[in-house]
């Protein structure tokens, strides 16, 4: 019987294929006290299973294809870094001496401890890393139970379920596979990406979770978040995932599957078209040029970016260098190797580095202040935590600064809302320059830009002019403190809009303002690279777009189709609208 599973899109696209079903990675643990002469040896077994997987990790960095996607090896190492993190193996040692728990029972209460903190966290990013560390600890726990920790390569015998049992894939090597799975590693996703499958779909994750940022990296169809889709569906079902609309349908009926055939070839026919585009100039109809920039994580995004024609960064979010280092941040050699990686990557192009956007509720364990966790979204973050440690603030600065020495760099400060802070961080970035004069090393000029996420910030506009080159604003903040909501909060997450009323005019006015006194203005946020919005935004006079690179091919169509002076006066007509929508979709 076809039924659908809804998840959500993260990776376009249709796959048509046989599942390939992975069961969920979470390992049955057993509850038992222990007794006090068995404390030492049940520390040592966690132990000696955690060398185990930091070796297993190693082996996969070390022995790592060279068309592996970036992204794989930054995500091991993230996992490399939660499996040394004191505050793990310390809690283990609490559970089991001071409560005579079972290591796998300590090891586990440990895992419920350091998820809470990181739900309470604000930054969606950050907040899914709580999947990585579930990862961590199942991949433990599997060692200590003697279980396999990887994803089964799909050339290997598999029970089909009570269809098939005892297929092997071989036998249907012709026919696309698809993986289903509670949920995947980063090492789970590197043999995936040594193998056939055609696309994915996890019960667990967002849209910025790893699984996504993979798929996403990859370019194939994937559906993350649906739920219970590894218990509904068999092994080798036949399965299609709609990546464009995150649905999983199963076991479709002949007429379905012809018509998502239909739907596949017409995707990759535009696939094919859209790639053709790499290298055209992004112009309008009536010869306005647009600048189309990426958002990137980390330096080793470079290339997909050039790939896809950006001629640019327009966000480099710094704060991926700052996780989870358990207080041990990066020091400003660290730093500007990395800022220098991603400048020379770009060969050439400017590139926008974001200060570190971290703060009281992120995993930075001298930083912690529990007040914070009271509100993480408006407590002590981004521009405000650096305000509050000036000598870490002071070292990025002055990487930044050294990186500007070696080509075009920009730098963007987040959630700033009073003068005072604009001229605290200016001060400060002066004082970074004279010492670094005081030593003798080289640095470059800089165009210092404020991200506009506060509604605050966005009414204040012509104060921030005064003192800046440029503005960036950034859409999903600004979403989220203009209209209340919590993002990830699932129970008001359908209020978040980005086509409400109040925030279209903060958009509008920023731009205008921009425009009015000639200072660049660009959107990084998720509204930059959603093509059902650029027309939109271009009638409302931004020239300037940053998004995650798989986006841009699509945005850069909708830029050569359209005649921004024609959608002038009907961008106005949407502002004035009870319900822009309407006039959107």
């Amino acid at each position: 019987m076809t039924f659908a599973i809804h998840g959500l899109a993260v990776a376009r696209g249709i796959a048509i294929g046989r599942a390939v079903l992975v069961a969920s990675s979470r390992v049955d643990v057993a509850h038992y006290f222990i007794e006090a002469d068995q404390v030492e040896s049940e520390i040592a077994r966690v132990a000696s299973a955690r060398d185990a997987v930091v070796e297993e990790i190693n082996r996969l960095l070390q022995n790592m294809p060279k068309d592996a996607p970036p992204e794989l090896p930054a995500l091991l190492d993230v996992h490399m870094m939660l499996l040394q993190d004191e505050t793990l193996s310390d809690g283990v040692k609490h559970w089991v001496q001071d409560r005579l728990y079972n290591a796998e029972w300590a090891l586990t209460s440990q895992l419920e401890i350091v998820a809470r903190q990181f739900d309470e966290m604000d930054d969606v990013y950050l907040r899914e890393r709580k999947g990585d560390l579930e990862q961590v600890v199942e991949r433990i726990l599997r060692h200590m139970k003697g279980l396999p920790t990887t994803v089964p390569h799909p050339t290997a015998k598999r029970s089909a379920g009570a269809r098939q049992q005892d297929l092997l894939l071989e036998d249907i090597q012709d026919v696309p596979l698809v993986l289903v799975a509670h949920d995947l590693s980063p090492a789970d996703m590197l043999q995936f990406k040594q193998s056939v499958f055609a696309g994915f779909v996890t019960d667990v994750g967002g849209k910025t979770s790893h699984t996504a940022i993979v798929a996403r990296s990859l370019d194939i169809p994937a559906v993350v978040g649906a739920r219970n889709a590894s218990q509904l569906v068999r092994q080798d079902d036949w399965v299609i995932i709609d990546g464009d609309a995150g649905i999983l349908i199963v076991d479709p009926s002949p007429i379905i599957l012809a018509e998502y055939g239909f739907k596949q070839r017409q995707a990759e026919l535009e696939r094919e078209r859209l790639s053709r585009l790499r290298h055209t100039p992004a112009v309008t109809l009536d010869g306005q040029r647009v600048e189309l920039l990426a958002n990137i994580e980390m330096p080793e995004d470079a290339p997909a970016a050039l790939g896809v024609g950006a001629v640019g960064v327009g966000l480099f979010r710094s704060e991926f260098l700052f996780m989870g280092r358990e207080g041990a941040l990066p020091d400003e050699e660290e730093q500007f190797e990395a800022y220098l990686r991603a400048v020379t990557g770009m060969k050439g192009l400017p590139v926008t580095i974001r200060t570190v956007d971290v703060g009281a509720d992120k995993p930075l364990d001298r930083h912690v202040r529990d007040e914070a966790h009271l509100n993480p979204a408006l407590g002590l973050r981004a521009i405000r935590w650096s305000l509050a440690d000036p000598s870490m603030f002071l070292t990025q600065l002055r990487a930044v600064l050294r990186a500007a020495a070696h080509g075009q760099v920009h730098l963007l400060i987040p959630m700033l809302a009073h003068e005072r802070e604009i001229r605290q961080t200016l001060a400060l970035l002066d004082q970074a320059r004279l010492q670094l004069d005081n030593r003798g090393m080289a640095y470059g000029p800089i165009k210092i830009g404020a991200m506009i996420e506060i509604p605050a910030a966005a009414l204040s506009v012509h104060m921030f002019l005064r003192y800046f080159d440029f503005l960036s604003i950034g859409t999903n903040d600004l979403i989220q403190y203009t209209l209340a909501i919590d993002r990830a909060d699932e129970q008001v997450a359908h209020l978040y809009d980005p086509l409400h009323p109040a925030v279209l005019r903060l958009v509008a006015d920023t731009i205008a303002a921009c425009v009015a006194r000639g200072k660049g203005v660009s959107v990084c946020g998720e509204m930059a690279g959603d093509p059902s919005l650029t027309r939109l935004l271009l009638g409302l006079g931004l020239r300037s777009f940053s998004m995650h690179p798989t986006q841009i091919l699509a945005v850069k169509q909708e830029i050569l189709r359209a005649d921004a002076a024609r959608l002038v006066d009907w961008s106005q007509q949407v502002l004035r609208a009870d319900d822009p929508s309407l006039m959107i979709h």
